[in-house]
């Protein structure tokens, strides 16, 4: 006499269908909530769309794969907390698409980072990351300070945000083209670096 398992267990095409619809409804149990809950929708107090710049310099930041060693997620646990401030909320990052959250740190997370560091440090730690931190094993990217920045796709860019709920408005759009007029990609990207974090870092 069977049973049900044996039956299951014996048919590849069912196990496989069942397994599929157990990981779909888990899945949707889990991540439906939270499209409904105002913690994760909304965007904390006084959070605004990227500038111009910082658009640009998040997708030179991307494009040079920057997201594949440093995460931009403080995770609420004393160590980092301790390290980097306040832990990361969904809030701060309801404009981002895509969001760049995650745990892998071949170097520091990035997530506070905005203002503890100068422009010129930041410039002098692309240009050659071992000037500022000796034990560095991140590559150069000097060839960003010589790099004029291509704006021309940028209010493209900001109108497909804009349709996806980031509140640009039409003067934004408009004049994000002069708005980085005469800006290099290292520009950019500092821009991008010295706006991360800055809301909640100094809360406890």
């Amino acid at each position: 006499m069977t049973n049900k398992h044996d039956v299951i267990e014996q048919n590849l095409g069912l196990l496989i269908v069942l397994i599929v619809l157990t990981v779909a409804f888990g899945g949707l149990v889990e991540i439906v909530p939270l499209y409904f809950q105002k913690s994760t929708t909304e965007p904390v107090a006084g959070l605004k769309p990227y500038s111009a710049l910082q658009l640009a310099g998040r997708d030179i930041y991307i494009r040079e794969g920057c997201v594949g060693c440093h995460s931009q997620m403080v995770r609420p646990f004393r160590a980092e907390t301790e390290r980097y401030g306040h832990y990361s909320v969904a809030g701060e990052f309801v404009y981002d698409y895509p969001f760049l959250w995650g745990s892998k740190r071949t170097g520091p997370d990035l997530h506070r980072v905005g203002g503890r560091y100068s422009d010129e440090w930041h410039r002098v730690h692309l240009n050659n990351p071992r000037d500022v931190v000796p034990e560095s094993n991140m590559p150069a990217y000097a060839w960003l300070a010589r790099t004029p920045l291509d704006a021309d796709d940028l209010p493209a860019r900001m109108r497909a945000l804009r349709r996806l709920g980031v509140p640009y408005s039409g003067e934004d759009i408009a004049g994000a083209v002069e708005a980085v007029k005469g800006k290099t990609e290292q520009d950019a990207v500092v821009a991008y670096l010295q706006g991360l974090g800055t809301l909640l870092r100094n809360v406890r």
